[in-house]
């Protein structure tokens, strides 16, 4: 698959069968959900769900989210919040709650793009749920190109969805008009071309597919991925070309399959029968033998042990074809043995047990894979049982009800922090609110407006007036005021000594100087005092808004503080009712999984039993021609000495 499991819907890519890899589950991996284009964060929690989406913890990401939405805390970014839910719900595996979502999105009054997206993501949910009519419908409904990954990851899903409603050549078509860019298109395009030829050679159109599968058979493999699905495209082919009876041209496709790659063992036995059916039997041994000796788990290894006797009976060494057909048949039996004990270990629970305590990873959703098995008797068969879709879908669905249970053992503790929390908000408001009482109690808001009041009406007297000195400053009337003084007593002394004369002079002009001062600034003192008294004003309001606020406060804060503690108080009994709802249905998906793994190894030891029954036919024929035999010799030997 191109690149890891890429965040929101996850395409498992199974074994391939006899005659090649399922079309269907070698979709290359999904983009993570997408936000759009890199934007400026305006809500902060937008930011916070951000934050644990690209940490790739989407269970986090939907639950802040989620919480988000729910106070309105997310008002800048409501398109986008949606988009980005959908899709943790898609990664999830919640498609009914994904395609609400992107159905609710596909309205006119949401931007282009984004309704592109939605139709797209919708596709996904369709196609993943089998609606495939749906989904062709849905991306004929996206109109211009998708951004970045998405556009090419289009182009594959729809030929895949044409391909699985049997419109072959229509999805080859779009595949024609589809002009990969970059090596990452290049890949889309040979995981689709696989896809299609697989499905043409299941309708028996070999040749229209083997023009498909040879041209991704012979790609360049700089990476393992790209080796791995050079390698499926060759055996697939292979086989094609040996189910049509010409094994020369399926001999030199499967001679490109990789020696130690993991379809190595299919190719080995097709190689070996692309021989056998040209009757060369000692050259097709040579794959056989090589493949006997590898891990007997694998079906082909298990042919393998009938096909080596089979070449030598027809070489005509039956006694080492015997010899063989002995040694299938213990190791048939000792591999039965190991399957029974494996079924009796996994009735008990042990398999799923071992599984969990090897995974040390914390990712939720379809993207989890099982990067380490488990050393155990029980898991010797996992290989296979994981490449089946039941079963793996089923095992993350377990997990993920683990994880569960584990989130909620989280909250579970948490509780009594939220607990502590309200026990601290009520010493809190119970310490603070004498402190608060007394600052309160310093001010007076009635006296400081009355004095307000007073300062408005007196400046509207001055400039009613025109009265300069009103707006003097303390210094300035109180030089003012001592000016009067001298006058005044200036009128009491003797008006026709020279000296009162002179100081009189000197105060009328001392008088005059000030009252010139006055006048002269006396519109900007006026502007100001007035602007002083707007400004005075609003610290009032404020000062009221702000009492009003303390005093609200002080009312709602305790009724708060419960409503917070009924909330806290209702935690507990929840989490306890969706932890007994999670065990239960953790026990019940390890019963079903148990059934499906105990189905796969039962299937498996039916084959062995099948080819056990097989090696015994065998043997007991080379028997029976080695007995039959003798008795004819005997038989020539006693007419001669008759005669």
């Amino acid at each position: 698959m191109p690149g890891r499991c890429n965040k929101l819907l996850v395409a498992v890519l199974l074994a391939l069968g006899a005659t090649g890899a399922s079309a269907r589950e070698n979709t290359p991996s999904e983009p993570r959900p997408l936000v759009g284009t890199p934007q400026v964060v305006r809500d902060l929690h937008w930011g916070d769900v951000l934050f644990y989406f690209y940490q790739d913890d989407y269970l986090q990401a939907l639950t802040r989210l989620g919480a988000a939405q729910d106070f309105d805390r997310v008002s800048h970014h409501g398109v986008e919040a949606e988009l980005l839910k959908g899709g943790l719900y898609l990664s999830l595996g919640q498609h009914e709650e994904a395609g609400r979502i992107f159905k609710a999105l596909l309205n006119d009054n949401v931007p282009l793009d984004v309704r592109n997206r939605a139709w797209f993501y919708l596709a996904k949910v369709w196609y993943q749920r089998n609606y495939l009519q749906d989904a062709a419908t849905a991306l004929s409904s996206i109109r211009g190109a998708l951004p970045g990954d998405l556009e090419p990851e289009r182009h594959l899903l729809e030929a895949q969805v044409l391909m699985y409603l049997s419109r072959y050549d229509e999805a080859i078509r779009a595949l024609e008009r589809w002009q990969p860019v970059g090596n990452r298109g290049d890949v889309w395009s040979s995981y689709a071309r696989f896809n299609i030829g697989v499905a043409l050679v299941r309708q028996e159109r070999v040749e229209e597919a083997a023009e498909l599968l040879n041209e991704v058979g012979q790609i360049a493999a700089p990476t393992e991925e790209l080796a791995a699905l050079r390698d499926k495209a060759n055996l697939a082919l292979g086989f094609a070309w040996l189910n049509a009876n010409r094994p020369e041209d399926a001999k030199k496709v499967l001679q490109r399959v990789r020696l130690e790659g993991p379809q190595s063992n299919k190719a080995l036995l097709a190689v070996g029968w692309a021989d056998s059916a040209e009757k060369r039997y000692t050259k097709a041994l040579a794959p056989w033998l090589e493949l006997r000796d590898r891990d007997i788990l694998d079906a082909a290894v298990q042919e393998s042990y009938l096909a080596i006797p089979y070449a030598y009976a027809q070489l005509a060494a039956n006694g080492q074809a015997a010899e063989q057909y002995v040694s299938a048949v213990e190791a048939f039996a000792a591999e039965a043995d190991r399957i029974d004990q494996s079924i009796r270990a996994i009735r008990d629970g042990k398999l799923l047990d071992a599984i969990m305590d090897n995974d040390d990873a914390d990712q939720v959703g379809w993207y989890w894979q099982l990067q380490n098995l488990p050393d155990a008797p029980e898991t010797r068969y996992l290989y296979h049982l994981l490449a089946t879709h039941e079963f793996q879908e089923g095992l993350k669905n377990y997990r993920d009800l683990r994880l569960m249970q584990r989130n909620l053992a989280t909250w579970a503790l948490s509780v009594q922090a939220f607990e502590d929390m309200v026990d601290t908000r009520r010493q809190a408001y119970e310490q603070r609110v004498p402190g608060l009482q007394k600052t309160l109690d310093t001010v007076d808001l009635d006296r400081l407006e009355a004095h307000k009041n007073e300062l408005e009406l007196r400046l509207d007297a001055a400039e009613r007036d025109k009265d300069a000195l009103a707006l003097a400053t303390s210094r300035e009337q109180e030089q003012w005021a001592k000016v009067q003084q001298i006058e005044a007593m200036l009128a009491s002394r003797d008006q026709n000594d020279p000296m009162v004369q002179e100081m009189r002079d000197k105060a009328r002009l001392l008088r005059g100087r000030l009252m010139w001062d006055f006048n002269a600034s006396y519109k900007a003192r006026l502007w100001r005092a007035r602007k002083e008294l707007r400004e005075l004003d609003v610290a009032y309001k404020e000062a009221r808004r702000r009492s009003v606020l303390v005093d609200r406060a002080r009312g709602d804060y305790p009724a708060r503080t419960e409503e917070f503690a009924r909330r806290v108080a209702t935690l507990p009994p929840r989490i306890d009712g969706l932890t007994a709802r999670l065990e239960a249905t953790a026990q019940a998906q390890n019963r079903y999984l148990a059934a499906v793994a105990i189905k796969e190894l039962e299937a498996q030891k039916q084959r062995l039993a099948s080819y056990s029954l097989q090696a015994r036919f065998a043997l007991a024929s080379i028997y029976d021609k080695a007995a039959t035999s003798d008795v004819r010799s005997q038989s020539s030997g006693d007419k001669g000495g008759a005669q």
